[in-house]
């Protein structure tokens, strides 16, 4: 019976770790592959015009990426990593301004709507505005989470979940290393 479990084991993390491997490759496969796509334009809301506007796409490949970002930063935004909790740089900045991409520049969060979570990550109830943000399903570590990125350069940020404050009740938990932060100086 002790063979059993020991086997059973065995196979379980087998599977788990060929599948991170896997999920890693495809991250690389399609990033490489990025390059060669089409320009594409979207529309997304720009906080210093206080409008919407359309922009590019963001495409570039690992090693571009590399050439830009910290490994703390591909790692998280690339390769959909996650920072330990209480380490990031944003998780307890009580500053007025507004977050970015650090890919990109995309504006994605008010600090207006930035709350205290406890969970040692920079927690949102809503982002700046729906169209700089995309959503996909992550059923990584065997538990179904809704997965939030930049809608621009489809940096991972973190995730949705929904034990959030009213009025949305939604908690956005994003990575800090996923963002760069703008101060808005108080109107006098």
């Amino acid at each position: 019976m002790q063979r059993f479990f020991s086997y059973m084991l065995f196979v379980s993390l087998t599977l788990f770790f060929m599948g991170a491997e896997m999920k890693a490759n495809k991250s690389r496969d399609n990033s490489s592959s990025q390059t060669t796509k089409n320009v594409e334009k979207i529309t997304v809301f720009n906080v210093e015009k206080g409008a919407l506007e359309e922009v590019e796409n963001v495409y570039k490949t690992d090693e571009e990426w590399k050439k830009i970002l910290t490994p703390e930063q591909f790692h998280v935004t690339r390769q959909k990593g996650t920072e330990r909790a209480f380490t990031g740089q944003y998780w307890n900045n009580k500053k007025k301004g507004v977050y970015k991409c650090i890919g990109c520049g995309n504006d994605l969060f008010f600090s207006d709507t930035k709350f205290e979570s406890g969970t040692g990550w920079p927690s949102f109830w809503k982002p700046a505005a729906e169209e700089n943000v995309g959503y996909e399903k992550d059923s990584s570590f065997f538990i179904q989470r809704i997965e939030i990125h930049c809608r621009r350069c489809h940096a991972h940020l973190g995730h949705v979940f929904d034990d959030g404050p009213p009025p949305t009740h939604k908690r956005y938990c994003i990575n800090s290393t996923a963002l760069m932060f703008k101060e808005i100086a108080p109107l006098k």
